[in-house]
C-alpha cells in the first residue's frame, strides 16, 4: 500500500483518538511528512509521554473496529456551518482560505470527520503497524506570532516487521545524534549567552574544522579554482541590485552605519561579481571560478534551529563560475565530478540527485530558465546519471542541482548545490569580450561542494557515530604512560608523532591504565599507545586500534608509519 496514504490515514486516526480522548482539544492539519505523519492540536493542558499511550490504545480500537473513511464533497457554506458547529477554528481558516465552491471532507464512521482533499484507506482495518514518537511544539502556519500549537509525530509501516525495523534505525540514531556526541566528544556547543543558533567550536572542533577546510582548499586549487576572501557586511544597496532585498530579507541582518544602511552577508556572490567586474574580461580568461570559505549569516526562526544542521551563523564552501555558453555543460559536470570524489574521500558512497525547477517568484525571464534548467538536466544526463524533479524548489535567480549524501543509516542529507543563473550577470551588467569583438553576457554557475560546514560536520559525526576515521579525527594517538616513571619517555615518542605531522597527546594523569584506556574509547581515539617499563627497555610500544583491536608491538617508525598509510588512504577506520 502508498505509504503516503498510509500514513495520511493514521494521522487521522490520531485525530480522532485525541478527540475522543480530550472533546476540547482543536485540531490543526495532521499530513504525512518523509518517514511519518503529524497533526497539530490546540490543548491546554500539555501531552505527556503517557499520553502518547493512551492515545495508541485509542487508536488501536478505532483501527479494530474498521470504520470506513468516507469522502464527501460539499459546498464552501456547507463546510463553514459544519465546521462551527464543531468550533473547529483552524479548519474554518483553512476553509475560508480555499479558492472554490467544493470542500472535501472525510468521515470516519459516523464519529469523526475531518476537513481534507485525501486520498485515504477505505477503511480503518487497513492500518496494519504504526507508532507515535514524540511531542513538539508548532506554531500555526510556522509563523511565530500565531498560537503555539502541540504537534505529534508518528510513523505507520506496511507491515510490523517494517516498523521494528525503522524503530531500530531511530534508536540508532539517538545514539548517533551530534547534538550529544558534539559536546560529549569536546566539538562544540551553543551557550544562552553567545545566542541561539551560533555555534562555539571547542579545540577538537577547531581542528575537524581545520582539516576539512585544508582538503577543500587543496582539491579547489587543483581543479583551478582561484581563492578569494569577501567582507562579512555590504551595503545595502548591493543587496537591493542582487535581489536578496525583495526576496530574501527577511532573513538577512540589516543595520545602520553613517546614515548608510548594511547588512552582515546572508550569501557570498554579490562579493564574488564585485571582484569579477574589477577587470575586463576575454572569452580567453573564462572560465573563471573563484572560491570562498564564506561565513555568512541568516535570521532563522527559533524553531527551526538543530544543532549543526540549521544555524545562523554557518561557513559555505562557496564558489562562483563565470562562463560562457559553450562552457556551461562541461563546468556543471566537473562540479558534479569534484562532488563524488569529495563524497567519496569523506567516506560517503551513496547520493541522491535532484533538480529543482523555477519557483513561484523569481528574478530572470523565462527563456533564461529554460535554458538553465535545460543545461543542468543535459549534463547529468550526459554523465548517465539519474535524477529527480523537485518542481518550484530551486533559487529565485536560477534552477539547481540538489546532490544529497546517504549516511550509515540510509539518511539523505543536504549537501551539494549547483544553481545555473542567467539572472544575476544581467543586474549586474557582466560582460566578457568573444573572440568577435563583441561583448557578451557569462552564464554564472553558483555552488557548494560540502556545503554549510556546520551541517556536514554534523552529518560527518552521526554518519561515524563520532568515531571519526584517522584522517579526520581531531586526536589521532593517545599515549598513555603507566606510571610517572614512564612519563618522559611518552613526552619523547609525542614529540616523534608531532613532527612527523600526526595529532597526539600524552595523558599524564595519574590515574589507573585501565581508566585511561577506558576514557580514550570513550573519546574515540583511533589509536591508544601504552608505556611501561617493558615498552621502554625494548624501544617498540604496545599499540591499540579503536577499529582493528590489538595490533601487538612496534618501533615508533613502524608504528608512524602504519599510522601515515591510514591517513594517506583516508580509511574508512
Amino acid at each position: 500500500m502508498n505509504l503516503e496514504v498510509l500514513r495520511h490515514s493514521c494521522s487521522h486516526i490520531m485525530a480522532q483518538a485525541v478527540k475522543e480522548l480530550w472533546p476540547e482539544t482543536k485540531i490543526a492539519i495532521g499530513p504525512s511528512i518523509s518517514d511519518g505523519f503529524y497533526y497539530d492540536f490546540d490543548k491546554k493542558e500539555p501531552f505527556t509521554p503517557d499520553d502518547l499511550e493512551k492515545i495508541e490504545n485509542s487508536m488501536k480500537k478505532i483501527i479494530a473496529a474498521d470504520l470506513p473513511l468516507i469522502k464527501e464533497e460539499i459546498d464552501k457554506s456547507t463546510a463553514v456551518k459544519l465546521f462551527k458547529k464543531l468550533k473547529e477554528d483552524y479548519k474554518l481558516e483553512l476553509i475560508n482560505n480555499l479558492e472554490g465552491n467544493t470542500i472535501t471532507i472525510y468521515k470516519t464512521g459516523d464519529k469523526f470527520v475531518d476537513l481534507c482533499k485525501g486520498p485515504h484507506v477505505e477503511s480503518t482495518g487497513k492500518i496494519k503497524a504504526f507508532k507515535l514518537l514524540s511531542i513538539a511544539g508548532a506554531y500555526w502556519h510556522g509563523i511565530e506570532t500565531n498560537p503555539m500549537l502541540q504537534r505529534i509525530y508518528g510513523t505507520a509501516f506496511n507491515t510490523e516487521k517494517e516498523l521494528k525495523h525503522h524503530l531500530k534505525l531511530l534508536e540508532e540514531a539517538k545514539k548517533r545524534d551530534h547534538r550529544k556526541l558534539g559536546p560529549q566528544l569536546g566539538f562544540f556547543n551553543f551557550y544562552e549567552d553567545v545566542g541561539a543558533g551560533l555555534v562555539l567550536y571547542h579545540p577538537k572542533g577547531a581542528m575537524l574544522r581545520k582539516i576539512i577546510e585544508d582538503y577543500e582548499k587543496e582539491e579547489h586549487l587543483k581543479r583551478g579554482y582561484e581563492m578569494v576572501i569577501t567582507p562579512n557586511i555590504m551595503r545595502g544597496q548591493l543587496w537591493q541590485k542582487s535581489g536578496h532585498y525583495d526576496y530574501y530579507k527577511e532573513n538577512m541582518y540589516t543595520f545602520d552605519v553613517d546614515s548608510q544602511e548594511f547588512a552582515i552577508k546572508p550569501m557570498n556572490c554579490p562579493g564574488h561579481i564585485i571582484i569579477y567586474q574589477s577587470k575586463i574580461c576575454s572569452y580567453r580568461d573564462l572560465p573563471i571560478r573563484y572560491f570562498e570559505l564564506g561565513t555568512v549569516y541568516r535570521h532563522e526562526k527559533s524553531g527551526v534551529l538543530h544543532g549543526l544542521l540549521r544555524v545562523r551563523g554557518f561557513t559555505q564552501d562557496d564558489a562562483h563560475i563565470f562562463c560562457t555558453p559553450e562552457q556551461v555543460k562541461e563546468e556543471i559536470k566537473g562540479v558534479v565530478d569534484f562532488v563524488f570524489a569529495a563524497m567519496k574521500d569523506f567516506g560517503f558512497e551513496d547520493v541522491g540527485i535532484e533538480i529543482s525547477t523555477r519557483p513561484d517568484k523569481f528574478i530572470g525571464t523565462l527563456e533564461d530558465w529554460d535554458k538553465a534548467t535545460t543545461a543542468l538536466e543535459d549534463s547529468l544526463q550526459e554523465k548517465e546519471l539519474s535524477y529527480k524533479i523537485n518542481e518550484g524548489d530551486g533559487a529565485f535567480y536560477g534552477p539547481k542541482i540538489d546532490i544529497k549524501l546517504k549516511d550509515a543509516l540510509g539518511r539523505e542529507w543536504q549537501c551539494a548545490t549547483i544553481q545555473c543563473d542567467f539572472a544575476l550577470p544581467e543586474r549586474f551588467n557582466l560582460n566578457y569580450v568573444a573572440s568577435d569583438g563583441k561583448e557578451r553576457r557569462p552564464i554564472m554557475l553558483h555552488r557548494v561542494i560540502l556545503g554549510s560546514l556546520e551541517r556536514f560536520m554534523g552529518a560527518l559525526i552521526e554518519h561515524y557515530a563520532g568515531a571519526l576515521p584517522v584522517w579526520l579525527s581531531p586526536t589521532q594517538v593517545k599515549i598513555l604512560p603507566i606510571k610517572d616513571t614512564h612519563l618522559a619517555y611518552a613526552k619523547e615518542l609525542l614529540v616523534q608523532l608531532q613532527q612527523s605531522s600526526l595529532r597526539a597527546v600524552v595523558d599524564s594523569r595519574q590515574e589507573s591504565l585501565g581508566k585511561k584506556i577506558r576514557e580514550a574509547e570513550l573519546e574515540k581515539i583511533p589509536y591508544v599507545v601504552v608505556i611501561g617499563d617493558k615498552e621502554i627497555q625494548q624501544k617498540s610500544f604496545s599499540i591499540r586500534s579503536k577499529a582493528l583491536g590489538d595490533l601487538g608491538s612496534m618501533s615508533a617508525q613502524k608504528f608512524i608509519e602504519h599510522v601515515a598509510e591510514d591517513v594517506k588512504e583516508k580509511n574508512r577506520q
